[in-house]
Protein backbone atom coordinates (compact mmCIF):
# COMPACT_ATOMS: atom_id res chain seq x y z
CA UNK A 1 0.00 0.00 0.00
CA UNK A 2 1.16 3.21 -1.05
CA UNK A 3 0.65 6.24 1.53
CA UNK A 4 2.20 9.35 -0.53
CA UNK A 5 -0.24 11.77 1.72
CA UNK A 6 0.23 15.24 0.52
CA UNK A 7 0.62 17.87 3.24
CA UNK A 8 -1.00 20.97 3.29
CA UNK A 9 1.37 24.20 4.33
CA UNK A 10 0.03 25.59 6.98
CA UNK A 11 -0.98 29.18 7.00
CA UNK A 12 0.98 31.51 9.25
CA UNK A 13 -1.02 32.48 12.22
CA UNK A 14 0.53 36.38 11.23
CA UNK A 15 -2.05 38.47 9.82
CA UNK A 16 -1.13 39.71 6.51
CA UNK A 17 -2.54 43.13 7.05
CA UNK A 18 -4.22 45.75 9.72
CA UNK A 19 -8.17 46.62 9.67
CA UNK A 20 -8.65 49.81 10.37
CA UNK A 21 -12.08 52.11 10.54
CA UNK A 22 -12.32 55.84 8.91
CA UNK A 23 -15.70 57.72 9.11
CA UNK A 24 -16.64 59.35 6.07
CA UNK A 25 -19.34 62.15 5.25
CA UNK A 26 -22.44 60.93 3.97
CA UNK A 27 -21.63 62.67 1.02
CA UNK A 28 -17.82 60.83 0.38
CA UNK A 29 -19.68 57.84 1.28
CA UNK A 30 -22.26 58.04 -1.38
CA UNK A 31 -19.78 58.94 -4.29
CA UNK A 32 -18.26 55.77 -3.68
CA UNK A 33 -21.25 53.63 -3.15
CA UNK A 34 -22.18 55.05 -6.74
CA UNK A 35 -18.39 54.26 -8.15
CA UNK A 36 -19.13 50.55 -7.01
CA UNK A 37 -23.06 50.65 -8.13
CA UNK A 38 -21.64 51.34 -11.67
CA UNK A 39 -18.94 48.62 -11.66
CA UNK A 40 -15.80 51.00 -10.77
CA UNK A 41 -15.07 48.82 -7.94
CA UNK A 42 -16.10 45.89 -6.46
CA UNK A 43 -17.18 47.13 -2.97
CA UNK A 44 -16.33 49.80 -0.50
CA UNK A 45 -13.19 48.06 0.68
CA UNK A 46 -11.33 48.13 -3.17
CA UNK A 47 -12.10 51.44 -3.01
CA UNK A 48 -10.44 52.69 -0.65
CA UNK A 49 -7.48 50.36 -1.03
CA UNK A 50 -6.88 52.10 -4.50
CA UNK A 51 -7.32 55.18 -2.88
CA UNK A 52 -4.65 54.81 -0.44
CA UNK A 53 -1.85 52.65 -3.35
CA UNK A 54 -2.42 55.90 -4.94
CA UNK A 55 -1.99 58.75 -2.33
CA UNK A 56 0.99 56.09 -1.33
CA UNK A 57 2.61 56.17 -5.13
CA UNK A 58 2.36 59.89 -5.36
CA UNK A 59 4.47 60.08 -2.16
CA UNK A 60 6.74 57.22 -3.05
CA UNK A 61 9.42 59.47 -2.74
CA UNK A 62 8.66 61.49 0.35
CA UNK A 63 8.72 58.08 1.93
CA UNK A 64 11.36 56.86 0.65
CA UNK A 65 13.58 59.94 1.97
CA UNK A 66 11.98 59.52 5.45
CA UNK A 67 12.98 55.80 5.66
CA UNK A 68 16.56 56.38 4.61
CA UNK A 69 16.84 59.78 7.02
CA UNK A 70 15.33 58.07 10.04
CA UNK A 71 16.94 54.37 9.04
CA UNK A 72 13.49 52.71 9.69
CA UNK A 73 13.63 49.20 8.35
CA UNK A 74 10.98 49.23 6.08
CA UNK A 75 8.32 45.59 5.60
CA UNK A 76 8.78 42.98 8.67
CA UNK A 77 11.30 43.17 12.16
CA UNK A 78 11.35 39.80 13.68
CA UNK A 79 12.36 39.49 17.24
CA UNK A 80 12.63 36.10 18.80
CA UNK A 81 13.82 35.21 22.02
CA UNK A 82 16.81 33.30 21.47
CA UNK A 83 17.97 36.88 19.78
CA UNK A 84 17.18 39.00 22.51
CA UNK A 85 18.58 36.36 25.27
CA UNK A 86 21.85 36.62 22.73
CA UNK A 87 21.76 40.48 22.76
CA UNK A 88 21.45 40.11 26.35
CA UNK A 89 24.63 38.38 27.20
CA UNK A 90 26.46 39.88 25.08
CA UNK A 91 25.44 43.25 27.06
CA UNK A 92 23.87 45.11 23.82
CA UNK A 93 20.57 46.76 23.32
CA UNK A 94 17.91 47.20 20.73
CA UNK A 95 16.98 50.90 19.39
CA UNK A 96 13.80 49.32 16.96
CA UNK A 97 12.44 51.32 13.91
CA UNK A 98 10.12 49.44 11.57
CA UNK A 99 8.07 51.00 9.26
CA UNK A 100 5.56 47.83 8.58
CA UNK A 101 5.00 45.08 10.52
CA UNK A 102 7.01 44.24 14.09
CA UNK A 103 6.83 40.98 15.98
CA UNK A 104 8.38 40.00 18.90
CA UNK A 105 7.92 36.74 19.55
CA UNK A 106 4.96 35.55 22.19
CA UNK A 107 7.72 33.85 24.49
CA UNK A 108 9.67 36.93 25.29
CA UNK A 109 9.48 37.72 28.49
CA UNK A 110 8.55 41.18 29.80
CA UNK A 111 11.77 41.08 31.56
CA UNK A 112 13.79 39.85 28.52
CA UNK A 113 12.15 42.83 26.49
CA UNK A 114 12.93 45.57 28.92
CA UNK A 115 16.73 44.12 29.32
CA UNK A 116 17.33 44.21 25.46
CA UNK A 117 14.99 47.03 23.80
CA UNK A 118 15.66 50.58 24.67
CA UNK A 119 13.28 52.22 22.32
CA UNK A 120 10.54 51.21 19.73
CA UNK A 121 8.90 53.31 17.28
CA UNK A 122 6.83 51.30 14.69
CA UNK A 123 4.96 53.43 12.51
CA UNK A 124 2.18 50.36 10.86
CA UNK A 125 2.03 47.67 13.32
CA UNK A 126 3.42 45.97 16.19
CA UNK A 127 2.46 42.37 17.68
CA UNK A 128 3.59 41.53 20.79
CA UNK A 129 2.14 39.42 23.82
CA UNK A 130 -0.04 42.17 26.12
CA UNK A 131 2.22 41.83 28.44
CA UNK A 132 6.00 42.63 26.37
CA UNK A 133 3.51 45.70 24.95
CA UNK A 134 2.94 47.45 28.60
CA UNK A 135 6.15 46.92 30.01
CA UNK A 136 7.35 48.45 26.75
CA UNK A 137 4.69 51.29 26.86
CA UNK A 138 6.88 54.26 28.28
CA UNK A 139 9.39 53.39 25.86
CA UNK A 140 7.41 53.36 22.52
CA UNK A 141 7.53 56.51 20.45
Amino acid sequence: MNNNTAIAPVKSKLAESEKITINLGFVDLGQVDLLVAEGFYGNRTDFIRTAIRNQLSIHSEAVKQVVARKLLVLGLQHFSADELRALQAAGQTLQIRVLGLATIAQDVTPELALATIDSLEVLGALQASPAVKAALASRMR
